[in-house]
């Protein structure tokens, strides 16, 4: 089945975002897609919290996803939406993501558990948890395309969490992001292509690209990596769709080849000599 993953250069207007994603669920569709993939903040892109926060609101009334369920719905498409930032009920913030179906029904929901907050060599200085609430739970949903792991961005540097993933059932692993470009050259491939390889599952990574309006320059490079670690698609640096076939066959004779879900074990304690 075919994957089309949306690279996109998120802005600060929910409403211009939302015609993003609208426009590239009808061509994927078009395009013979089964799934949607698309980025870490599809809706909101804005490191200005005084200017952003307002535009971060329940998840109920939020205009962006309620578009996108109308627009799969309409065009008969499963759609992964990266994340959203969404106002949780005691009014703090979720780094949120989404799987929804081709009838418009949300599937299942994820909450981004890996906060990144940290200061890089370039100067740059990031603290989600200054904003944001973490996730305490991981999800995999059924999808057309397989059983669905998801997480987002920071999350890739915590293995722990794609074995847990991978060992409740996984065939895919989906890698939303907004990489720095620092990070992004230094660490994203790689990266990737090992949680594909110690998974022996399909990654599906949806990224944000270029300069953003509230000042962020993101890595792009959107990809899909086989169960083997092989890079099938890399989206380079602009926005748009890509696309991928996506063989579930392909997870078996890999995953036989080297069955490294089977013989995981549980690790002892840790003597220190």
């Amino acid at each position: 089945m075919k994957a089309a993953v949306l690279q996109m250069t998120s802005g600060i207007d929910p409403a211009v975002n939302a015609r993003t994603l609208t426009d590239a669920i009808a061509e994927a569709a078009g395009n013979g897609a089964t799934m949607l993939f698309t980025p870490e903040m599809s809706g909101l892109l804005d490191r200005d919290r005084a200017r952003g926060g307002p535009k971060i609101v329940p998840e109920g009334e939020d205009h962006v996803l309620a578009a996108v369920r109308g627009a799969a719905e309409a065009y008969g498409l499963w759609v992964h939406l990266g994340s959203l930032a969404v106002r949780r009920e005691d009014g703090k913030f979720a780094n949120r993501g989404f799987v929804i179906d081709d009838r418009g029904s949300i599937r299942a929901r994820y909450d981004k558990i890996h906060l990144f907050d940290v200061d890089l060599p370039s100067g740059e200085s990031w603290r989600e948890s200054a904003a944001y609430v973490g996730g305490d739970s991981a999800t995999v949903v059924d999808t057309p395309l397989g059983p669905l792991g998801v997480s987002i961005c920071y999350d890739l540097r915590f293995p722990a969490l794609y074995a847990a993933l991978s060992g409740a059932g996984a065939t895919l692993l989906a890698v939303p992001a907004a990489f720095t470009r620092p990070t992004g050259a230094a660490h994203w491939h790689v990266l990737l292509r090992a949680r594909a390889i110690e998974a022996g599952a399909w990654v599906i990574a949806a990224a944000q690209a270029g300069t953003h309006e509230d000042g962020r320059a993101t890595f792009g490079h959107s990809l899909v990596v086989d169960p083997w670690g092989e890079v099938v698609l890399d989206m380079a640096e602009a926005p748009g769709l890509g696309y991928a076939e996506i063989d579930a066959a392909r997870v078996d004779e890999v995953r036989q080849r080297i069955p490294v879900i089977a013989h995981r074990r549980r690790i002892p304690a840790v003597t220190r000599a």
